[in-house]
């Protein structure tokens, strides 16, 4: 009886995956293909977080932003800022100190931004806070550390911006009021008599 047992038991799941397999092309033909995962985080877009300029005001762009074509290829991964010797450098966002310390000699202090995953650079510098301190947009996080050096011709702050390990853009942070240039200027319209003065 057993060995009846054994041979229906094989009998019926032989037939049963032989049915199966030949149903399956029409049992999965309805189901949609997976969709795919959504690029990495690398290809979002920057959040306008940024409250003021890392240093002054509205500072001269002494060198932009020019993104290497790979990972190891030349290019400019991040903005020179026009900015004396002993000027405040601040942070443009709030965050927490991630380091603070030299780099090839020169001093550097990155701020990973609270609320998303993008750290700034600051150099060179000497820092005036240490890792892991909590700052705000505006606090002062060292002093611009030369006047003039390999980087730049003339003494500036070298601004970087990173979402893991790929350089992005730091203007990107400013809103559009911290990057305007002045008020707007109407052009003239043909045949309307320009204002004198």
């Amino acid at each position: 009886m057993r060995r009846v047992l054994r041979y229906v038991t094989l009998w019926v799941t032989l037939t049963l995956g032989t049915v199966l397999a030949a149903l399956a092309p029409a049992a999965w033909a309805d189901v949609p293909e997976p969709v795919p995962r959504p690029p990495s985080e690398e290809g979002a877009p920057v959040p306008k977080a940024a409250r003021l300029w890392p240093v002054g005001t509205r500072p001269a762009v002494l060198r932009g932003w020019e993104p290497p074509a790979s990972v190891y290829g030349p290019g400019h991964r991040g903005v020179d800022l026009g900015a004396p010797p002993g000027a405040p450098v601040r942070a443009v966002a709030p965050g927490r100190v991630s380091y603070a310390g030299p780099v090839a000699g020169r001093g550097v202090v990155a701020v990973e931004l609270a609320g998303t995953d993008l750290r700034t650079t600051y150099e060179p510098v000497t820092p005036s806070v240490e890792k892991g301190a909590r700052v705000e947009a505006g606090d002062v996080v060292g002093t611009v550390a030369q006047t003039a050096g390999p980087h730049c011709a003339q003494a500036c702050v070298h601004w970087g911006l990173l979402r893991g390990k790929t350089y992005l853009n730091p203007l990107d942070l400013l809103p559009p009021w911290l990057l305007d240039r002045g008020p707007s200027r109407l052009l003239p319209v043909l045949g309307v008599p320009v204002p004198p003065g």
